[in-house]
């Protein structure tokens, strides 16, 4: 046997593979979607002594800076920046005030809307709410005792369940809370296909509804099981909660206590960094009524006390120190989990915040397109909710009144103007350039400048004036490859040259006939 024949053989003998045993990995979640729809509408409410409380209760928050508890007198105060607000009410603002409603055209509709208040009031809960708790749904009912038209009523994702069959939407169950006699009752209304039914829980047992004297009157109902009164909403799927929707929050959180943390250092540090005075015991400052030493706070009165020197020819006098701050750290610092806090979700420039100076305005530009991104997704979302809600409300309204046939779902379509990218300064500049450039016509650039914040009639007069103002005249010039009408030429007169050979051929025809005549 050959010796590469042996190594071989060697190899086969030593290598023994064995599959993979199977494990099993157990994971803890730390909160379930009720606790982390509490989280988020703490994060939101900005307040940092709820926040302190709420994360002070959690098992797994110890080493998070507002679940840390401090340190018995050497305590700092715990600042909160109020970012997570802010970013929540610029989006909506972004999304809101371009809404111009619209176009169902049905008289029972905008009787329905005017009365809700939907466009203004309830659309912009809306939009908080979803991005706040990640989904939510409105239901439709009808109170005689109220109104003689449709009410809807918004319920955000921490007051809602939904069901599921096969990856299909069954049923919705909103709940609310009673009191009655001093204990607490659970109200579950589930809006299936064609019912909505009423259960009463004390705890976790099922009473009856007149056990709570305001849900009394409330009766099971049934119709055409082709409808829901109830419309869904969601911007996100929830990669944590199968069928719910995402905060805007999930994934955040650690960039958010981190940068709390970094902004209450910095506070503290500034707080530290105030003029230290050494103090002589005789030159302390005292109480001008009660002759009292003023004792020091960490504040407005801060000092250290010294012995008073007894040495010959010492002056006792105060010396001041002045601590160095180390501004650039935490400035560097902050702009870094400043930047991981908006990731994904809104510009800085949106909320305000230019950490680069000297950025032109295709850098600004570049930077708003995270805010198109998130600001697209939910305009798309809306885009769809609303025309649905429409729909529904028409539907319930024929099965109220116990129409035979239910009215088709309208091709509904919502307006929202466009976002200024990033402001109309910055536009105007960019459409001067590419219409002196010789790019871009005068119809394209008001077009481009305008977008769909003006009418095309508006559009159209505008060009008109701006034509006018320049002095452009528009003539009507012939049209060098202009239609012609085939039936107005006369074939048999025309000249057939299919090339020149059979042209030239024809003309000596004509010479050699003239000859011979």
């Amino acid at each position: 046997m050959w010796l590469g024949d042996k190594l071989r053989e060697m190899v086969k003998s030593w290598l023994n593979i064995r599959p993979a045993q199977g494990q099993a990995f157990v994971i803890n979640e730390d909160m379930d979607h009720q606790a982390n729809c509490i989280r988020n509408q703490i994060w939101y409410r900005g307040d940092s002594h709820e926040l302190s409380e709420f994360y002070g209760q959690l098992p797994y928050a110890a080493d998070t800076f507002w679940g840390a508890a401090q340190t018995a007198d050497i305590r700092i105060k715990k600042s909160h920046t109020g970012l997570p607000k802010l970013i929540i009410k610029t989006l909506v603002n972004t999304v809101v005030t371009d809404y111009s409603g619209d176009d169902a055209s049905d008289d029972y509709w905008e009787e329905v809307k005017r009365e809700n208040k939907f466009d203004t009031k309830m659309l912009k809960k809306i939009v908080i709410d979803t991005l706040v708790f990640g989904d939510g749904a409105i239901k439709i009912n009808y109170d005689p005792s109220i109104s003689n038209i449709a009410i809807l009523e918004w319920v955000d994702g921490s007051k809602v369940d939904f069901k599921y069959k096969r990856g299909r939407l069954t049923d919705i169950i909103f709940k609310s809370y009673h009191e009655q006699n001093n204990k607490v009752y659970l109200l579950e209304e589930d809006y299936g296909y064609g019912y909505i039914t009423y259960k009463l829980y004390d705890n976790d047992k099922e009473v009856k509804l007149n056990t709570v004297e305001e849900l009394k009157d409330l009766k099971d109902i049934e119709f055409d099981k082709e409808t829901i009164w109830a419309v869904p909403i969601m911007f996100n799927e929830s990669s944590k909660f199968a069928g719910r929707g995402e905060s805007i929050f999930d994934g955040k959180y650690d960039s958010f206590d981190s940068i709390d943390e970094i902004t209450s250092q910095w506070l503290e540090a500034v707080r530290n960094g105030r003029a230290v005075k050494y103090i002589p015991e005789d030159l302390l400052p005292k109480d001008a009524e009660t002759g009292e030493v003023l004792m020091p706070n960490p504040f407005d009165n801060k000092f250290i006390k010294t012995q008073t020197s007894m040495n010959e020819n010492t002056q006792n006098k105060i010396d001041v120190e002045q601590p160095e701050i180390p501004t650039d750290q935490y400035l560097q610092s902050y702009i870094t989990f400043l930047d991981l806090c908006l990731q994904g979700i809104i510009s800085p420039s949106t909320l305000g915040i230019d950490n680069k100076k000297l950025d032109n305005a295709e850098a600004q530009r570049e930077k708003e397109k995270t805010t198109l991104y998130t600001r697209g997704i939910i305009i798309e979302t809306l885009s769809e909710f609303i025309p649905s809600v429409i729909n529904t409300v028409l539907k319930s309204k024929a099965q109220m009144n116990n129409e035979s046939t239910l009215p088709e779902d309208k091709d509904i379509s919502t307006k929202f103007g466009e976002y200024a990218n990033p402001s109309f300064e910055a536009q105007i500049e960019t459409v001067s350039k590419g219409k002196t450039g010789g790019v871009m016509s005068i119809e394209a650039s008001v077009d481009e400048l305008y977008g769909d914040s003006k009418t095309e009639e508006w559009k159209q007069q505008e060009v008109q004036r701006l034509k006018a103002e320049q002095g452009i005249v528009e003539e009507n010039v012939p049209a060098l490859n202009g239609e012609l009408d085939i039936n107005e030429i006369d074939i048999e007169d025309t000249p057939n040259y299919s090339n020149n050979e059979d042209a030239e051929n024809k003309e000596i025809d004509k010479q050699e006939k003239g000859i011979n005549e």
